[in-house]
């Protein structure tokens, strides 16, 4: 560790050296971000750049991203002019959370969100927390499904929850998995290799 505090300009200069030529700095520099071993994973996520000034606080992350909860703030940023908090901040954050996990789970295939889909049950008039869990029978199922067919889009439900612990909005997330390099992709896809 005292090396990296040592020489922090060799570590920064890494985002600046582009794996394909043309890469934007903005993608090197998430990928940097990503495969840096500075941070914790729970720090990775509250300091993700569009995280960042939502206010995207981890409750609950474990090592193998089986438990997933982050909190959400209700503020002047987030409040609609109903009161509530935006749906589009809930949608910002449900988005990469099933595609994070399965890339951490399948780190030879590429994960991306494939599919989502929001219930807005209620108005979100506190702080919500996204509840995420991925079983090992899940997983199990996955793996059976990557090993026949080679790829494998599973479904994922999860949820937000108000302060009072009532439901507020339901996630549907359907994930893409596929062999890296899969050709079909329209855009960057979260792989296993960014993770160290």
């Amino acid at each position: 560790y005292q090396r990296r505090v040592r020489d922090p300009v060799k570590h920064i200069t890494k985002m600046f050296r582009a794996p394909v030529k043309g890469t934007p700095i903005g993608v090197r520099l998430i990928r940097y971000f990503a495969q840096s071993k500075l941070f914790s994973e729970k720090r990775k996520i509250e300091l993700y750049f569009p995280f960042l000034f939502m206010g995207v606080k981890v409750v609950k992350l474990d090592a193998e991203w089986r438990d997933v909860r982050l909190k959400l703030p209700l503020n002047h940023m987030s409040r609609n002019a109903g009161g509530v908090l935006f749906g589009g901040f809930q949608a910002q954050l449900a988005d990469p959370i099933a595609a994070l996990a399965t890339a951490r789970r399948f780190r030879n295939y590429a994960s991306w969100t494939r599919k989502m889909e929001i219930d807005f049950i209620r108005g979100g008039d506190s702080d919500l927390e996204l509840r995420f869990e991925f079983s090992e029978e899940r997983e199990k199922e996955i793996e059976k499904e990557l090993e026949e067919k080679g790829r494998a889009t599973p479904e994922f439900e999860y949820a937000y929850y108000n302060d009072r612990n009532e439901l507020v909005s339901k996630i549907v997330n359907t994930v893409a998995i596929r062999p890296i390099g899969y050709e079909k992709a329209r855009s960057p896809p979260a792989d296993g290799s960014h993770f160290g």
